[in-house]
This record gives C-alpha cells, sequence and structure tokens, in this order.
C-alpha cells in the first residue's frame, strides 16, 4: 500500500504540536524541570472530586443528551451571567470534549473551503491546522511585543478582506499572557460592525487575570454577541485538565450545527466530569480566588527573575505564561531551547511553535510550585552566563 499516496493532504502537511516535541524530550531526562507545559500544578478542588465520586456511586455512567446534561448547561449560563455579565440560554450551549474540541466544531461549522481566517499570531498551536483541514484559508496577523502583543483595530481592519468568514480572538494569550482591554475590544468591534465576520472568542484563560481589571468577553459588547462563539472550560480556571471538559456558548442557529457535528463525532462530552463540573460551577469561585492569587505570586518572581538575567519580557497579564526574548543569544528559539535542554535539563517551548512571529521568544509557563520555579530559573541563568548571555 501506499499510504503516502492515501493520505489526504491536508492532514499530512500539518506541523507537529512543538509544545509536545519538549515535553516528550523531558519525559526522557530523570532530572529535567519541565516548564513546557501548560497544566494547574493544584488539585482538582476536593469538593468537585467527591462530586464525580459520587456520580459513579450513583451509577450515573450513561450517555447525556449530546449537548451536555441541562442542569450543567443552565449552570453555564448563570456562571458567565455572574462572571462576564453574558446572557445565554441553555439552548445557547454545548458542553464539549475540552475547550480544543469547541474550537474545532466552531471552525468546522463556519469555515467553507476558500473562506479565510484571521488569526492573531503568536497563540495556540490548533488554530491554523483546524482552518487548514476545512479548506479555510489561515491569514496570520503578527502582533507585536511593543503593543504587548495586543491584535490592534489597524491590524485587524488591513487583513480584512471579502473572503474573510472568521476572526479568532485568543485572549487572555497563550503564549504571551497578553489580555485586551474593554478599550481595546471596543476598537475591534467598531472595525467589525457593518461585516458579516464571525468571531471565536478562545477564553480559556478568562479567570486568571491579574491587575485591578477584570477579563472582559467580546460577546459581551453591544451587539457582538450576535456574531461571538465563546468557547471556554474547566482545565485552567479549576485545575480540571483531565476531566477534558469545555463549552461554547453562541446564536442559537451556530451552536445547533456544532451540536450535529458532535453528535456525529463524539456523541456526549464525560458524564463523569460533567456532574463534576456542576459543583465546580456552584461552590469552588473561592478555588478561583487562591489559585489565580498564587500564580500571581509566581508571575511576579519569574518576570523579575528573566528581566534581572536580561531574557526581557513584558509584564504579562493572563494566563499563566511569559514570553522572554531570547535574541541576546544570537540562537533561533529552537536552537536556544534545544541547546538549554541538553545543557542544564530545563524545558521551555520555542516561540516559533506559535507561529513565525514568536521566532525570537520562549514561553515559560509558571504553573508549578515556586521551588520548581527557583530551580529552573537558576539553571537557565547558570545557562547563560557559561554562555556569555548573561546581562545582570
Amino acid at each position: 500500500m501506499n499510504y503516502d499516496e492515501l493520505l489526504a493532504p491536508a492532514a499530512k502537511a500539518m506541523r507537529p504540536s512543538g509544545i509536545r516535541k519538549f515535553f516528550d524530550l523531558a519525559a526522557d531526562m530523570p532530572h529535567c524541570i519541565s516548564l513546557g507545559v501548560g497544566e494547574p500544578d493544584f488539585k482538582t478542588p476536593w469538593s468537585v472530586r467527591d462530586a464525580g465520586i459520587r456520580s459513579l456511586e450513583q451509577g450515573r455512567t450513561k450517555y447525556t443528551a449530546n449537548a451536555g446534561l441541562k442542569e450543567l448547561r443552565a449552570e453555564i449560563c448563570r456562571y458567565l451571567a455572574r462572571r462576564f455579565e453574558l446572557q445565554y440560554e441553555p439552548e445557547q450551549t454545548l458542553v464539549t470534549v475540552g475547550g480544543s474540541e469547541a474550537i474545532d466544531l466552531a471552525i468546522r461549522a463556519l469555515v467553507q473551503p476558500g473562506d479565510e481566517v484571521i488569526i492573531p499570531e503568536p497563540c495556540f498551536v490548533c488554530y491554523e491546522p483546524i482552518t487548514q483541514l476545512t479548506g479555510g484559508v489561515p491569514v496570520p496577523v503578527a502582533t507585536r511585543a511593543e503593543d504587548e502583543f495586543r491584535l490592534t483595530a489597524a491590524q485587524l481592519r488591513a487583513a480584512i478582506t471579502p473572503r474573510t468568514k472568521l476572526l479568532i480572538l485568543p485572549y487572555p494569550n497563550n503564549p504571551t499572557g497578553a489580555v485586551m482591554s474593554q478599550q481595546d475590544l471596543e476598537k475591534l468591534a467598531e472595525v467589525l460592525r457593518g461585516t458579516k465576520v464571525m468571531v471565536l472568542s478562545d477564553e480559556i484563560y478568562s479567570e486568571l487575570t491579574y491587575g485591578l481589571d477584570r477579563h472582559v468577553s467580546f460577546a459581551s459588547l453591544p451587539g457582538m454577541a450576535e456574531r461571538t462563539i465563546v468557547v471556554n472550560g474547566f482545565s485552567k480556571s479549576y485545575a480540571m485538565t483531565g476531566w477534558r471538559l469545555g463549552y461554547a456558548a453562541g446564536p442559537e442557529p451556530v451552536i445547533s450545527v456544532m451540536t450535529k457535528i458532535h453528535q456525529s463525532c463524539i456523541m456526549s462530552a464525560p458524564t463523569t466530569s460533567q456532574y463534576a463540573a456542576i459543583t465546580a460551577l456552584r461552590q469552588c469561585d473561592d478555588q478561583i480566588e487562591m489559585m489565580r492569587d498564587e500564580y500571581n505570586r509566581r508571575r511576579r518572581y519569574v518576570v523579575r527573575a528573566l528581566n534581572e538575567m536580561g531574557l526581557t519580557c513584558f509584564d504579562p497579564r493572563g494566563a499563566f505564561y511569559v514570553f522572554p526574548s531570547i535574541q541576546c543569544s544570537g540562537l533561533s528559539s529552537q536552537e536556544f531551547c534545544e541547546r538549554l535542554l541538553q545543557e542544564k535539563e530545563v524545558a521551555i517551548v520555542p516561540g516559533d511553535a506559535f507561529g513565525a512571529s514568536g521566532e525570537g521568544y520562549a514561553r515559560i509557563s509558571y504553573a508549578y510550585s515556586v521551588d520548581h520555579l527557583q530551580t529552573a530559573m537558576h539553571r537557565i541563568r547558570a545557562f547563560l552566563q557559561e554562555h556569555g548571555w548573561y546581562k545582570g
């Protein structure tokens, strides 16, 4: 069999995840300090784990409705109203296998061959390949460090063409930690008014913002709910990565089509996870605050340590990543991260894994203990000193 002829060209052309590459390499190094994966080091809150255990003990192990438990979807609507002033009904929500499935469903429901999808970069790795698998055309827009990696209205206006179908709005941002203020978002909304461009607002880090201003959802702006699909989930806010549970909320006609695709591909999200998530939404606001405060402490430490070394980075205001420049080394992002891993057994992710505009940077996650972070910073400092790149 000639599998090269049989495999779909778009699938063959997909790049492997640059995040997982370094994670897999680190797994074979017993003394490696990995700062590569965006996974909370906290345990899922006990009340949530207990709810999952009780659901199993009560024999709740069958399929749920395709769109998810109605009780959970109603709770999601109450949560979105309480935390972000978003108004949805259960019929406008869909429970998915992680936020990643919701992103996939939204793109497949909207994008036809030849449609253009505007993707601000650097960004999470899945938007471009999913767009390409649908026959869509990714239109990367390189955000800049001097703008704190925020998408500007001028950049958006310049990227829109008659073929533009979708704007992906990935804020708070992975990998940069950038956030968009209400004023920033209002400028984008003004550009979109009068167009038919839809928006996929990936808000998985919405609870992890630092400073006085809380996250503002693009869908909360006047006239934007009708064109916006909000994607969120439980992995980051509630330390529930392995439970694989996310959701989408948006206009009912779009959610209905996404649900049909979900019916054919998945059937329903994990039942145990759905019962646990109800408890998370009802009881765990205080746990969110506790984890956010701890991430903020780690954020301040890592930003200060990196800047003192000469790996300059702006002050990220969301998620749990910093995105320092490694240009002082004269190496590419890939070379820098490979040598740091080989010589000091510290795993971080090359910036170009998140798009071409990430070249010259690296992503470091601070979703790890302070002891873990301190050891890693000590090794990175020694690495820079040994090569004459240390600027402290």
